[in-house]
């Protein structure tokens, strides 16, 4: 359907889009999600006739609902699992309406986010440049950042922000909503569904191991929700399993004195209660699964496609 038919089918006057936020690990996209979701955000499941990455939020801001696109982060693939998820990434990039490029202002142009520009040329939705952790970088460095940025590649415009602080996300989230196309809401503002949210929560556990063992465990585990209970008191249990494909790697993640895990769940749970709203119960497990990375059926709870090579 395009912007104008859906605008005659819409009196109302809202806008609507899908948003993907595109980025290296690590660039703060997740940050990003929870600071423009605010207190109106819906989880909704995958919708593979729109996108085959992961809807991790809806925003209301006035008349338009954004529906933002937290594709997995963009690296140099070595394995069968990182293809696939470079391919996700890509698909989120090439299925939204809008692409947010974030880049880490203090790494600035580096390896990771060169090759994401040389691929972006072949993107042809509008693209916004969003430099973050602006805080941590003196102003002068970043103008020319965002001035390099611009002369690598057309941006439709430049923000530059702090999604920790919340620093410029209101004025991202205001032209995000300017830019989606005309049209009515695809979903409705209360709509919450317990599976997504089992997945979701799965995804974020996956990212804090991520971020804590990058080096140690480039993308060898996944992690699947086994159970979420929603207690007398409002609170949620949630257990989760994290499998690895070596008994080396179970010990990577569990830590000395199970210390990495502690702080791998521990981050994971302020995450998930910060999105459900809720007090949240987290316990994590560790397995051992061989050829996990070789398993189709592995790769669709992960919402990713199979590569054959």
């Amino acid at each position: 359907m395009t912007a104008e038919s859906r605008a005659e089918a819409d009196p109302a006057g809202t806008r609507c889009g899908f948003v993907a936020l595109i980025g290296a690990p690590n660039v703060g996209k997740s940050t990003l999600v929870n600071a423009l979701v605010g207190s109106k955000v819906t989880i909704v499941s995958r919708k593979v006739q729109t996108t085959r990455a992961l809807i991790r939020g809806i925003v209301i801001e006035g008349n338009a609902q954004i529906i933002l696109v937290d594709t997995p982060g963009i690296f140099a693939p070595r394995r069968r699992l990182d293809r696939a998820m470079v391919s996700t990434a890509w698909s989120g990039a090439h299925d939204a309406d809008l692409v947010c490029v974030l880049l880490d202002a203090k790494s600035g142009i580096d390896a990771e986010a060169e090759a994401i520009f040389a691929k972006l040329d072949s993107v042809a939705h509008p693209k916004i440049l969003v430099l973050n952790k602006i805080d941590l970088v003196p102003r002068e460095k970043l103008l020319a950042l965002a001035k390099a940025a611009n002369d690598r590649l057309r941006f439709e415009n430049t923000f530059m922000i702090s999604a920790l602080s919340g620093d410029g996300v209101d004025d991202l989230r205001r032209a995000l909503a300017s830019m989606v196309a005309a049209g009515p809401f695809l979903y409705p503002e209360d709509q919450m569904s317990d599976a997504p949210m089992r997945h979701l929560a799965a995804e974020i556990t996956r990212e804090k191991i991520y971020q804590k063992l990058h080096r140690e465990l480039p993308y060898q585990s996944t992690v699947e929700t086994d159970s979420w209970t929603e207690r007398n008191d409002k609170s949620i249990r949630i257990e989760q399993t994290i499998f690895v494909e070596r008994e080396s790697q179970r010990k990577i993640v569990l830590g000395k004195g199970g210390a990495t895990i502690k702080s791998i769940g521990a981050e994971a749970r302020k995450e998930i209660a910060e999105i459900t709203g809720v007090p949240v119960h987290l316990f994590l497990f560790v397995k051992v699964r061989e050829n996990w990375g070789d398993d189709p059926d592995r790769y669709r709870e992960m919402g990713l496609e199979f590569p054959k090579e």
